[in-house]
């Protein structure tokens, strides 16, 4: 909008000596790292933080913390995609307000009010640095098949983003979408359960090797 040209996301420098392994993910051809989960100190609820109880202070935040943990390198888009460890460095919201019916990706107008903190936020973190780039995690239960749910997940995720786009004004360019399907579920269960249907909301930015650029 200013006239300035920034570099969100460039992994062309990330395969060039770079000790990662490509294989075939339950999400298809991608690139995984064999990285051990952080160790941290603070609570769990400041490092996973429910959207619903949470204040605009603790969503602030937990979005614009550093990792938990110190961190190797900076690290390809890809990577910080097929890597749930490598993700759990950084805080998150789970967006536990923003629930899907059995089988549906569809988040009604009635829910939409439910983003507008957020979307404050990320607005308030770009006017600081506009190449901060945010993560939305797409999740299921564990109903239906593998196929099924990773689609659906995906659809979740591009949902929530499609939203903060189209009501909020969020730059597109900075969101990053990502299904899981069943992979990761909230709660223990094979059953239908709506807690995991989500879609959880981690910034990569310091994954990426973007702070102060």
């Amino acid at each position: 909008r200013s006239g300035r040209e920034i570099v969100l996301i460039d992994n062309r420098r990330f395969y060039r000596n770079v000790g990662i392994g490509v294989g075939v993910t339950a999400l298809g051809i991608g690139v995984g790292l064999a990285l051990a989960p952080p160790a941290y100190s603070i609570p769990r609820d400041k490092y996973i933080v429910e959207y619903d109880g949470a204040s605009d202070d603790d969503i602030y935040d937990a979005l614009s913390a550093p990792p938990v943990a110190e961190l190797e390198r900076p690290y390809s888009l890809d990577e910080i995609r097929y890597t749930r460890s490598l993700r759990e460095y950084m805080r998150r919201i789970d967006l536990d307000t923003v629930n899907f019916e059995f089988g549906s990706f569809e988040v009604t107008p009635d829910q939409y009010p439910k983003l507008e903190r957020l979307a404050r936020m990320i607005h308030r973190m770009l006017e600081r640095n506009p190449a901060e780039v945010f993560f939305i995690e797409g999740h299921t239960d564990a109903v239906g098949s593998d196929e099924d749910n990773l689609t659906l997940s995906d659809r979740r995720a591009e949902s929530v983003a499609e939203i903060l786009m189209s009501q909020f004004d969020v730059p597109i360019e900075n969101l990053v979408t990502q299904g899981y399907g069943e992979q990761f579920l909230k709660v223990e269960t094979e059953a239908p359960e709506r807690l995991n249907r989500r879609v959880a909301f981690p910034r990569i930015t310091p994954l990426l090797g973007l702070q102060g650029r």
